[in-house]
């Protein structure tokens, strides 16, 4: 299910009495607050206000409830806490049962809310943000894929290209160290065959990423390479690419290169 259709479905989730959970947590670790895991301090404070409202209430069976969700909500983030990166948003209930759990890399504002349904204005405001987007890192030796929403990755895909053999295949979940080392190649110095092969392969890929746009719900695509291949690449797309970088980001990892494409 893409974002904005899970989206949707949040917003049509509600409940007669107050039973959803909306947890808005920062977890930036480059954010001074949350120097020594804050975050744990801002959760634990979070919870307790709206514990002692509830009890302050005398209603006991939303009381149970909330403390039930809380504690699934803590045992989720401590037993990620290893692999936090900017922020987490979760959106929980029991009766009826949701149970929607986002850890994203844009900044999150900690709030917390216990409403009869999810608390999703923060959540729209990110995903206008940093929508679903197609990040494409195209070089001479192969073409680099970031599916992304929200900031993080959710798929990579690499299509390694030999231009002497005239092919080209996919090679998914491709690790860091197995990137291949990709040096600054200029087309125009490129022999007419293989520069011939390259612009072949651009415009096969660039059939690929329109139907990966398709497939995916991605709102944006973005482009980055050095000028040549870059320009290359983006005019093989039907529309204009959201965002074109001169910048050969080929062997960065996934969260920089997405530092580089959104933060700069």
């Amino acid at each position: 299910m893409t974002l904005i259709n899970e989206l949707q479905t949040l917003k049509e989730f509600q409940c007669e009495d107050r039973c959803v959970l909306s947890v808005y947590l920062n977890t930036h670790p480059g954010d001074p607050n949350q120097l020594n895991g804050g975050w744990r301090l801002h959760l634990k404070n979070g919870f307790k206000r709206i514990g002692e409202y509830l009890s302050a209430s005398g209603d006991e069976s939303e009381l149970k409830a909330f403390k039930k969700i809380n504690d699934k909500v803590v045992k989720e983030i401590e037993g990620n806490q290893n692999d936090l990166s900017k922020g987490v948003v979760i959106f929980a209930s029991t009766d009826p049962e949701l149970w929607s759990v986002h850890y994203v890399q844009v900044p999150v504002k900690t709030s917390f809310h216990w409403e009869n349904h999810p608390v999703l204005e923060e959540m729209e405001y990110m995903y206008k943000a940093y929508p679903e987007a197609g990040v494409v890192l195209p070089s001479f030796g192969e073409v680099r894929i970031l599916d992304t929403a929200m900031g993080s990755v959710k798929d990579e895909l690499i299509y390694n290209f030999d231009p002497n053999l005239e092919v080209w295949g996919e090679k998914k979940k491709v690790t860091d160290d197995n990137h291949p080392a990709i040096g600054n190649i200029h087309i125009d110095r490129l022999e007419p065959r293989l520069k011939e092969n390259l612009n072949r392969f651009f415009k096969d890929m660039g059939k690929v990423v329109e139907r990966l746009k398709k497939e995916r719900g991605w709102k944006e695509i973005h482009v980055s390479g050095e000028a040549e291949m870059a320009n290359a690449f983006a005019e093989t797309l039907r529309d204009k690419p959201a965002s074109c970088i001169y910048k050969n980001l080929n062997n960065s990892k996934p969260n920089d290169v997405l530092h580089q494409v959104f933060e700069k």
